[in-house]
């Protein structure tokens, strides 16, 4: 049986994790939650990881938690054990991705439903191929999103667009998704792992360390007071000013530019 998780490291600093149940839509059960979050630890402590796409085999991203194994029997649970099941198994995917300290991008390539889109909001950043969709389709359960839906949408397209997904749990188009601010980008499908692995490997080319603070300074923000903010951004921008990329990266300018110099005087 092959792994429901796949980690690809590659030289230039980009790791892949695929979810890898395709013939149930990549949703997930416990061993994929236990492998899901393994793979996150993994890359976030490898000092080679510099940034980390999550994506789904075959012709979905994530159909959300499987109802027909793991979570089959969560109505036979108590309260307490099913509150217990979410804490200890899915929301440590959500906290593992909270606390990386690394750019995560989630590769799109199909449909995303209850948790699985969620799980693309918990990423910095969304990716869609062209036939990529979203719903937040617990409503139609009679559920509420358990893993930070609630806390991620409306941060990216205001609570009364997220309300509506919410309460509707209609299925949203890669070209809604990208107007209303849900994916930064749409392209075609035979280009979405062209237009990702191009997105991922710039971004790893930049200061790691400037990436790092980019990602803390801006999540931050949103629960800081202004003056807080630039207390923060003016202790990190010094702390930058003191490390050898920076360095090399201003003489390198300046190197570049005597030549430009040279090069009008003749």
């Amino acid at each position: 049986m092959q792994a429901s998780i796949l980690l690809n490291k590659q030289p230039d600093g980009v790791a892949t994790i695929t979810l890898n149940r395709p013939d149930r839509l990549n949703a997930f059960n416990r061993d994929m939650i236990v492998r899901w979050h393994a793979a996150l630890v993994d890359v976030f402590a490898d000092p080679e990881v510099r940034v980390v796409v999550i994506t789904g085999a075959g012709r979905a991203f994530c159909a959300g938690g499987d109802i027909t194994e793991d979570l089959a029997d969560m109505h036979e649970l108590d309260s307490m054990a099913r509150k217990n099941y979410l804490w200890e198994h899915v929301h440590k995917i959500v906290m593992a991705i909270d606390r990386g300290d690394k750019p995560v991008i989630a590769a799109v390539n199909g449909p995303a439903r209850g948790a699985g889109m969620d799980m693309t909001l918990m990423c910095d950043m969304r990716i869609a191929a062209a036939s990529a969709s979203f719903a937040e389709s617990y409503i139609n359960f009679g559920l509420i999103a358990g893993d930070a839906g609630t806390y991620f949408l409306p941060r990216l397209i205001g609570a009364a667009r997220a309300l509506e997904l919410f309460w509707t749990g209609r299925t949203v188009s890669s070209e809604e998704a990208e107007r209303i601010g849900l994916v930064n980008r749409v392209v075609p499908d035979d280009e979405l792992h062209d237009a990702v692995m191009q997105m991922a490997r710039q971004i790893a080319g930049q200061s790691s360390e400037a990436i790092r603070m980019y990602k803390r300074v801006v999540y931050q923000s949103l629960t800081l007071p202004l003056m807080t903010h630039l207390d923060m951004v003016s202790s990190h921008m010094a702390v930058l000013e003191d490390t050898p990329g920076h360095k090399q990266r201003i003489e390198a300018f300046f190197q570049e530019k005597a030549k430009r110099d040279a090069l009008k005087k003749k």
